[in-house]
């Protein structure tokens, strides 16, 4: 396993210097030479570019530039703005005319090329000048930045080429292959665990949508309980004010028919009349004591609701706190990985270690046991041959004995 770790280690060395541009170094005069030529002309693009920058700022760079630079910026802008105008009247105009001023922009072409030299020229006789053009925090255009980032890449390509001898090359090739490789395993192993992890969220989502069901089905029971209730008040208050009419009628009914003997059966009717009164208490209990209960239940209602709502914010923040955890999980068993092989294989010794040891440890118990039943035989069979012996010497004796035991008898 060590030396397994050691050559990864020396191989992912050796990558990095091949792939990285910085690890080359230039081991001949010939490649010095290409390499200067090409920074020159990353020189001179980055300076190029700063151009039209300049011109923009040239009351700024006045002093700094000089007369001469000064003239050569400007008879650049001539000349950029009389191509800018013949571009634009070649557009505009037939093809007849638009021939007769090709000659023109050839030629114009020309001059613009011949300024920018002379001003590059200027330009690169003084370093601290280009220094300081450089350090300005300038915004090139995005063709000419991915210009000269291409143009550096060709340049470190360059030096990468002409530094690689084929064996070396080959090197790099198979090692391209090898990391290739490895990226497809391990994109194989990142849709897998994408694959688990979906499945997981799945299984989770399911689990919240049941729990809101469940809570979903609380509420309506709950609905129902309260409607229920709400019938059986409705309900009780009806037979009250039935009772009660029903008793009236019969009272009414009574004092018309009693109206004659009211002196004889007014102790009879107060007596009722505490009657009726006694059962409209009763009635009256009756209801505070229903209305107390629809109270409760309201209450019970309520308070059953606040734990529901807790226990789905409890819920909520467990499942984010799951999501987290997956996350660092994930993390970590990209780490983890590698590690698991190395102890499978760990593993995978252990028990066949195991397996050998226990292997020895039953041929030893066998030919123990097998020493040990050897030796019980020759104990036993060492014992029982004396004991023959003496038998077989006084036969005629324990015969005789016999005999007088029996006669005994």
């Amino acid at each position: 396993m060590g030396t397994e770790a050691a050559e990864k280690a020396v191989i992912s060395v050796d990558a990095m210097k091949v792939l990285d541009p910085r690890w080359l170094k230039p081991n001949s005069i010939e490649t010095e030479r290409i390499l200067s030529v090409l920074d020159e002309t990353i020189a001179k693009l980055e300076l190029s570019s700063l151009i039209p920058r300049i011109i923009g700022s040239l009351d700024r760079f006045a002093d700094l530039l000089g007369p001469e630079i000064t003239a050569s910026l400007m008879e650049y802008q001539q000349l950029s703005n009389q191509m800018e105008h013949l571009l634009v009247a070649a557009e505009e105009e037939g093809t007849a005319e638009a021939e007769e001023q090709r000659g023109s922009l050839h030629l114009l072409e020309q001059h613009l090329k011949c300024s920018v030299r002379n001003i590059l020229r200027l330009l690169l006789a003084i370093p601290s000048l280009c220094k300081a053009l450089k350090y300005e925090v300038w915004a090139r255009e995005p063709a000419t930045e991915a210009f000269i980032k291409a143009f550096g890449e060709f340049r470190n390509f360059m030096l990468e080429r002409l530094l690689t001898s084929p064996t070396k090359e080959e090197e790099t090739v198979q090692l391209m292959e090898d990391i290739s490789l490895r990226i497809n395993k391990n994109t194989e192993t990142i849709t897998a665990l994408q694959a688990e992890l979906a499945a997981a969220i799945r299984a989770q989502d399911e689990e919240i949508q049941n729990k809101d069901n469940m809570i979903k089905d609380l509420k309506n029971s709950m609905e129902i309980l309260d409607e229920c209730c709400k019938d059986n008040i409705l309900q009780v208050k009806w037979e009250g004010e039935k009772q009660q009419k029903e008793e009236l009628r019969a009272s009414q009914a009574r004092c018309a028919r009693l109206q004659q003997n009211i002196q004889q059966l007014e102790a009879q009717f107060n007596k009722l009349v505490l009657e009726h009164r006694a059962s409209e208490l009763a009635l009256r209990k009756r209801k505070c004591r229903l209305e107390t209960e629809i109270l409760n239940w309201i209450q019970a209602y309520d308070t059953d609701m606040a734990e529901k709502q807790a226990e789905f914010e409890e819920v909520h923040a467990a499942y984010t706190k799951e999501k987290a955890e997956l996350s660092l999980l994930m993390e970590k068993h990209a780490v983890l990985l590698q590690e698991y092989s190395q102890i499978e294989e760990e593993r995978r010794i252990n028990e066949e270690k195991k397996k050998q040891a226990l292997e020895e440890l039953a041929v030893l118990t066998l030919a123990a046991t097998r020493i040990q039943a050897f030796w019980r035989g020759y104990l036993i069979r060492s014992t029982f041959k004396p004991k023959k012996k003496k038998k077989g010497k006084g036969k005629g004796k324990g015969k005789g004995k016999g005999k007088d035991k029996k006669e005994k008898k």
